[in-house]
């Protein structure tokens, strides 16, 4: 049985955790607010006060995720030395986050997809984690000495690597883009 948590904080952060895991294993729309209240140890009317609407609390997991995933990805990148090798530890990251049990693909795109048509804000936090991404890319690519336009074409291998590890259920399509973000990164080096 779960105990109820002494205070706000620590309730809120039962709720978030329930729900980026049910939510992410299961879909936004499949999961209802009596599961995430049992899973998180709270009653109905303590998640309700934490979270008005169900969407609020998507939004809420959301931007958790969104700096939780960047926070994972920047920690890993930041461990290698400036320049190329940082920017290509972006696809071997993701190949760690592709084999791990579990993994569903872009907690924002499947979001999106739910729910982006109808909702505002799931669709602005979608869209503002890959501005982040994309943001993040770019220093790397900056900081590489590439030019600037390799930002997109290594955002592309990176959202298709996400979308492909999470279709076929293969975490290689981290490989293969990484290996492409090489000959990308060459071919920009190379003089003109």
């Amino acid at each position: 049985m779960t105990q109820a948590a002494p205070d706000g904080a620590s309730a809120e952060a039962r709720v978030l955790d329930a729900a980026g895991e049910l939510f992410y294993a299961h879909g936004l729309q499949a999961v209802g607010m009596d599961a995430l209240r049992t899973a998180a140890g709270v009653s109905l009317k303590r998640l309700y006060q934490l979270f008005p609407s169900k969407e609020a609390l998507v939004e809420a997991c959301l931007r958790r995720r969104d700096e939780r995933w960047r926070a994972a990805l920047a920690a890993y990148a930041g461990d290698r030395p400036a320049g190329r090798e940082r920017l290509l530890a972006v696809f071997d990251w993701l190949g760690l986050w592709f084999a791990e049990p579990g993994f569903r693909g872009c907690a924002f795109v499947n979001s999106f997809g739910e729910l982006g048509g109808t909702s505002p804000g799931v669709a602005a936090a979608a869209r503002a984690h890959k501005d982040a991404f994309r943001r993040y890319l770019s220093g790397l690519v900056a900081e590489a000495g590439a030019p600037a336009p390799l930002t997109d074409h290594l955002l592309l291998l990176a959202e298709g690597a996400i979308t492909t590890a999470a279709l076929s259920g293969r975490a290689e399509a981290a490989r293969q883009a990484r290996e492409a973000a090489q000959v990308l990164l060459d071919a920009a080096s190379r003089p003109s």
